[in-house]
């Protein structure tokens, strides 16, 4: 296949190039006739003979097989090896052998030339390749297309005299036409079947990918001798399962008129087609199925496919209630509409299967979803051990518009084949309704298909008729087959229309005239379907109108039942999470801090290299360093505290997944995840080696593709599986992290509010002022501050047995400053009965700071020690500022409340300065806001001055969040007004940072000049 592929387009052009010479070539395009069951081979003008090629110059010609560019030198070739087969390139010859070989038993070829074969091969090329072109795929009849030269007969020297000729196909390593089962065919039969094939309602493209079986696999399902035939049987559940779709819509329409609902009118053969996928890819395997799909068709998708009881949507239509349950767990949250809501459910198969389908949350934001389902596909993958990948799926539903116009589409893609992301394929269906919102495809997208993006993966596009239920269902079940037996992506683009408006009460001939006066008297898919059924004698009248009246009869009694529908129960989606609280419930507080033995025995593992290993000198003096702080127990770095985290909980069984751009190392040169041996390159990551028989992917740290939005939507549907991991997601800087702002916007912040869906993912953002300019300084931590729902002037309970602070928040927002504190907020994470997001604001230049040090003690279990007086057993969400200072110091000046880095740079200053009159806490945790801590160094400092320092400008950082709550807290003790809190830290500012280095200096030495000023600090600063 090699040759063929790589000659064709240089021996295409040659003949199109002597063609166009000849006084009889006439090039003709004409636009796509609507609807015709048989279409006539398309050719120019009939000529009497073939034109005579021109000889090319020998100087320009060569002994190549893939470079002959010229009829007469094929000609002298031939003669030339019919004299000595030596004497050509040895593709030739194989190519001569096999030609004369066949040609001398088949007398009625006698007169086929080689130039003939050649151009013949080239025409079932050309279908193969341009074929779709010319595919009948429109519904509507309205598109207008070129067809292409390449499928003129003309182009290739033939005439209708040819036409019942018998032409030598030859024997090939090929499938379809170019196979041995009949390698001599009339032209006309060539012909017939070209046109079945892929001129069709079905338009294939396939021939962009590169791997010859997959290719020869496609060719013997697509070129067939005998078109697709359904049997009785199958004809009627295809029918029933069309009617289902219809008359579902139809009846939301009767009875919500004016309601939106984002109807799948004009698509509904994609129900049918996807509940045959999903029958044909349980046959094949597949026990799991996650779903990402928009708006439309939403709720035929959840009530036909999903089967989410029609009950249950008849309700929310009429407004729905909150779920009623006994006892505790009544937490609904502010909830969503109705076609953006998520379920899952076990459904039987028509092979007689089960099969869990799980359709994921979305909000309004097209494709938003397509990450978080293949994450959440994955991480279904390795809890239930499929390490083929064959029995967990992702299937993905598309607009055309938003399938050609969002990049996270792409970024999507491009994760299928990355080791640490791939799925074993995704099934994408575009449900195709040639218009986005108002906008024609034509200015909408610059490429022919809406679908031309997934040629990038070389994953075959299967461009169908909607109003073809049949083919519809033929090209789903083969997505099926080919992910299964690829594992490799597949694109279903279901080309039909959208009978109504973007939604039912918009009027789309205000933009679409043309279109929607089409769209009025087209008949439904189902109209034609049972048409066709009836002409062809299938079923009967009787048949139809009795299908038809169950399904009415059955809807009429759900919308009944509908009114007195009360939900019974929260609706999760993995029985992981069972038992774990809600929001209204609470959960104790436990301690963090692990065996001393266990710490010990840990860190020799994570510090220990194979013997014969070699790592970069650097790498192994790291290493070495780590070594002795677990023998000494002293100075435990930023970068050991969290692989002491993630050994320590994979030791207790769970899951840990680490993934981001260039994190095996770490941005900063930091983490050293992963080892490479200097003179083999062989990898060596040791946290995989921290207990007997670990499983390979039990700890993940895996390099990223070049994505936010992508990759953080990936993790975030990883952790949604299942509890019983700690998923992390860290950004290059923290100043990047804004590429994915949907998905903290519209998933992480609000995902549990409005879907009731938990998760605990963690979210790396490098933050910090050191002079790297205003790209490389800020996290955004103002952006994650405002996203908080704790209320700033309502102090909630927060005695430690009743406290529900952290779980009643949407997530926690934290700016840590110690390594033991980072140890232990990790675990946090995985150590209760709940999950909240953690976006954590980790450092820069603290990684290797002098100061920012732990004792080993600090991360153990064991109370009463020295270590215990400094961080206890659990994470510290404020860190006071010296632990022998009385409960009321009056001594005391000012009291600077701070968060992150710039503490340690506060505290130089006050040592410089000798300001003992000067008391610095940190606030680790800012989100939720520890009122109780804060109000107890407030009563400790009776009479300092309270100051917030920051490093950032006034309108970013923590201040605005800050400041209305430390007021708060100072307004139940009686202490001031909120006049009384000052200000220092850099000025209100477009930009996060200067750019210049010694504009930075000096912007932080006056920071800490007037932090430590003997005068009180002027309000605000």
């Amino acid at each position: 296949m090699a040759w063929f592929r790589a000659a064709s387009g240089v021996a295409r052009l040659a003949l199109r190039r002597n063609l166009a010479r000849s006084p009889y070539h006439v090039a003709r395009a004409g636009a796509l006739p609507r609807f015709q069951p048989a279409r006539c081979f398309h050719s120019t003008q009939l000529r009497r003979a073939a034109p005579v090629p021109r000889p090319v110059p020998l100087s320009r010609l060569t002994d190549s097989f893939l470079d002959g560019t010229s009829s007469v030198y094929l000609e002298e070739l031939q003669r030339a090896w019919e004299a000595d087969p030596s004497s050509v390139d040895e593709s030739w010859d194989n190519f001569f052998r096999n030609f004369v070989g066949q040609a001398t038993t088949s007398p009625g070829i006698s007169g086929q030339t080689i130039h003939e074969s050649m151009r013949l091969l080239l025409l079932v090329r050309a279908y193969q390749v341009n074929g779709h072109m010319k595919a009948n795929l429109d519904p509507l009849g309205l598109e207008e297309r070129e067809i292409s030269d390449d499928l003129d007969l003309a182009l290739y020297g033939f005439t209708e005299a040819d036409l019942d000729r018998e032409f030598f196909l030859g024997v090939w390593r090929m499938s379809g036409f170019l196979s041995e089962n009949r390698p001599v065919q009339t032209l006309r039969s060539i012909l017939e079947r070209l046109e079945q094939a892929y001129c069709g309602t079905v338009g294939y493209e396939y021939m962009h990918i590169p791997n010859r079986d997959q290719c020869n696999w496609l060719r013997e399902r697509i070129e067939t001798v005998k078109p697709r035939e359904y049997s009785q049987e199958r004809r009627q559940v295809i029918l029933d399962r069309l009617a289902w779709s219809t008359l579902f819509e139809n009846f939301l329409a009767t009875k919500w008129k004016a309601a939106k609902r984002f109807g799948l009118e004009g698509g509904e053969t994609l129900i049918p087609g996807m509940k045959e996928m999903f029958d044909r890819a349980a046959d094949l395997g597949v026990e799991s199925i996650v779903i990402g799909m928009p708006h439309r068709g939403r709720l035929n998708v959840l009530g036909n496919v999903v089967r989410k009881p029609l009950r249950q949507i008849f309700s929310e239509f009429s407004g729905g209630t909150k779920p009623v349950e006994e006892g505790e767990g009544l937490y609904t949250g502010t909830g969503d509409v109705k076609y953006h809501l998520g379920t899952s459910y076990d459904r039987p198969t028509r092979g007689g299967k089960m099969i869990h389908l799980s359709l994921v949350a979305n909000p309004s934001h097209l494709e938003a979803v397509d990450p978080v389902v293949v994450g959440k596909a994955r991480a279904k993958q390795y809890y239930s051990n499929d390490i083929e990948r064959t029995r967990n799926m992702g299937v993905l539903i598309h607009g055309d518009g938003s399938f050609a116009g969002q990049g996270v589409v792409y970024e999507t893609l491009h994760l299928s084949a990355l080791p640490n992301y791939t799925t074993g394929g995704t099934i994408h269906i575009v449900v195709n309704n040639q218009v986005a919102f108002t906008t024609d495809p034509k200015y909408g997208r610059s490429s022919q298909y809406c679908t031309d993006v997934a040629k990038a993966l070389s994953a075959p596009i299967f461009h169908v008729n909607g109003d073809d239920v049949e083919a519809v269902v033929h090209v789903c079940e083969l997505a099926a087959e080919w992910r299964q037996t690829f594992h490799s992506d597949v694109v279903v683009d279901v080309v039909c229309y959208r009978r109504f408006g973007h939604n039912e009460i918009d009027e789309p001939s205000f933009t679409q005239p043309k279109m929607y006066r089409v769209i009025q008297d087209h008949p439904s898919a189902l109209e034609l379907y049972e048409n066709q059924l009836l002409e062809s004698g299938r079923v009967s009248k009787e048949d139809v109108d009795r299908m038809r009246n169950k399904v009415s009869t059955i809807l009429e009694e759900e919308f009944i039942n509908s009114k007195d529908y009360v939900p019974r129960k929260r609706d999760w989606l993995s029985a992981y999470w069972a038992g774990f609280k809600s929001p209204e419930q609470i959960s104790r507080i436990r301690n963090t801090g692990v065996k001393p033995e266990i710490l010990k025995r840990v860190g020799q593992a994570i510090t220990t290299l194979p013997e014969n290993f070699k790592p970069h000198r650097a790498i192994k003096r790291i290493f070495q360093q780590r070594a002795e702080m677990i023998e000494s127990e002293e100075g435990i770095d930023w970068a050991l505290a969290e692989a002491l985290a993630f050994a320590t909980l994979i030791v207790e069984g769970n899951h840990v997944r680490l993934s981001g751009q260039d994190v095996e190392r770490g941005t900063f040169s930091h983490r050293h995840a992963v080892v490479h041996d200097q003179e083999t390159g062989e990898m060596y990551c040791p946290l995989d080696h921290i207990i007997i028989n670990q499983d390979e992917e039990m700890f993940t740290v895996s390099n990223s593709s070049l994505s936010e939005f992508g990759v953080l939507g990936f993790e975030l549907g990883y952790s949604m599986e299942n509890p019983n991991s700690l998923v992390l997601w860290e950004a290059q800087f923290g100043d990047f992290a804004n590429g994915a702002q949907v998905m903290f916007d519209q998933f992480l912040s609000s995902g549990e509010a409005k879907w009731l869906r938990q998760t605990g993912l963690v979210v790396l953002l490098p933050h910090g002022y050191d002079g790297q300019g205003p790209e490389h300084s800020s996290g955004r931590v103002e952006r994650f501050l405002q996203m908080s729902d704790d209320n700033p002037y309502i102090i909630p309970e927060m005695d430690p047995t009743l406290r529900k602070q952290i779980q009643e928040c949407n997530w926690q927002v934290v700016n840590v400053t110690t390594p033991a504190n980072y140890f232990h907020v990790l675990r946090r994470q995985l150590h209760r009965d709940f999950r909240k997001p953690l976006i954590v604001m980790s450092p820069k230049n603290l990684l290797r700071h002098k100061d920012c040090k732990s004792h080993l003690s600090e991360f153990d279990d064991v109370l009463g020690h020295p270590g215990f007086d400094k961080q206890g057993t659990r994470f510290k969400r404020l860190i006071k500022d010296r632990n022998d200072h009385k409960e009321i110091e009056e001594g005391i000046d000012r009291l600077i409340l701070c968060s992150g880095k710039v503490y340690y740079e506060l505290d130089e200053a006050r040592k410089n300065t000798k300001r003992n009159d000067v008391a610095i806490c940190r606030v680790e945790q800012l989100c939720p806001f520890p009122y109780d801590l804060i109000q107890r160094e407030l009563k400790r400092y009776p009479n300092a001055e309270i100051v917030w320092c920051q490093e950032e400008p006034m309108n970013m950082g923590a201040y605005s969040y800050v400041n209305p709550r430390i007021y708060t807290a100072m307004r139940a003790i009686s202490r001031g007004n909120i006049e009384d809190i000052k200000y220092v830290g850099r000025a209100p500012s477009a930009a996060t940072a200067t750019g210049f280095l010694s504009a930075h200096v000096q912007e932080q030495k006056e920071i800490l000049h007037k932090a430590m000023q003997p005068e009180p600090i002027g309000f605000p600063f």
